[in-house]
């Protein structure tokens, strides 16, 4: 936010070291998340940034105040991989989260059956681990937190039809999991619908990926895209716009909330 708000102010970052009375390398660490802010600095960068919107400088403060403190996903730091802990803290912070899923159904609305069968096809090599498996199922399970903030998260999901007819974890925990997700649609915060096998637009998805949206203008869109070795982040608008125009032509294709349900349900039957 500090770089996009230099950027905008057409200051470089040998200026906003010369105002701080700093070395430019200490400007670039904080620029890169490597180095804390003082309140005093931030003020004086804000002040050089002739940023004047009151709510926006009691954001970036608090953020300055809180930024080193450690979330709650931190307590399971001996179990979760650096990239899915980066993951959680953007999900975490975000207001709106757009997923589109091509084979899964994402965490946030997974039951813990289906979760734990997921990770132990994942992770073949500790499917007989319960202690990690249960550990990676809690943790789902508190990202789940984020529906149950004052400011609750905004959740919109497209899954694609082929997710439906997969048995993971075996019919009883699909079917679980099938009627919980018609069960969570008629929550005002998630949105969710089923891009049809028909639609042409298929042939247009390379895979899953999701763009997480931020409370404050200044804070860019973050689209990740998940692979079977790592997780790809990208912040840059050219980067992040195809990911925003393919979501709404997804959005287009897909079936309206009424046929979602009404596919999930059709689904379901099929495994009577």
């Amino acid at each position: 936010m500090l770089r996009d708000l230099r950027l905008e102010a057409n200051k470089t970052l040998a200026q906003a070291a010369t105002e701080l009375q700093c070395a430019e390398s200490k400007m670039s660490r904080i620029e890169a998340a490597q180095s804390g802010v003082r309140g005093l600095d931030l003020r004086v960068l804000l002040d050089f940034y002739g940023v004047d919107d009151d709510t926006l400088r009691a954001r970036l403060q608090d953020l300055a105040r809180h930024g080193r403190e450690q979330g709650w996903w931190s307590r399971h730091e001996d179990t979760l991989k650096s990239t899915y802990a980066d993951y959680i803290a953007l999900e975490w912070d975000a207001s709106d989260l757009y997923i589109m899923e091509t084979a899964l159904f994402p965490g946030l609305i997974q039951t813990p059956a289906y979760s734990a069968a997921v990770i132990r096809m994942q992770r073949p090599d500790r499917a007989d681990d319960f202690t990690y498996v249960d550990e990676q199922v809690k943790v789902r399970g508190q990202r789940r937190h984020v529906f149950a903030r004052s400011a609750p998260l905004r959740l919109w999901v497209i899954i694609a039809e082929a997710a439906l007819k997969h048995r993971v974890g075996g019919a009883d925990v699909m079917r679980e999991q099938l009627e919980y997700l018609v069960s969570v649609t008629g929550e005002t915060n998630i949105q969710m619908q089923v891009l049809p096998s028909e639609a042409a637009i298929n042939s247009a998805l390379y895979g899953m990926f999701g763009i997480l949206s931020f409370p404050e203008p200044v804070e860019t869109d973050v689209v990740y895209v998940d692979g079977l070795m790592s997780t790809v982040y990208y912040e840059e608008p050219g980067q992040v716009e195809p990911y925003t125009a393919l979501f709404r032509r997804l959005n287009s294709e897909a079936l309206p909330a009424e046929e979602s349900v009404a596919r999930i349900r059709a689904a379901i039957k099929e495994m009577e």
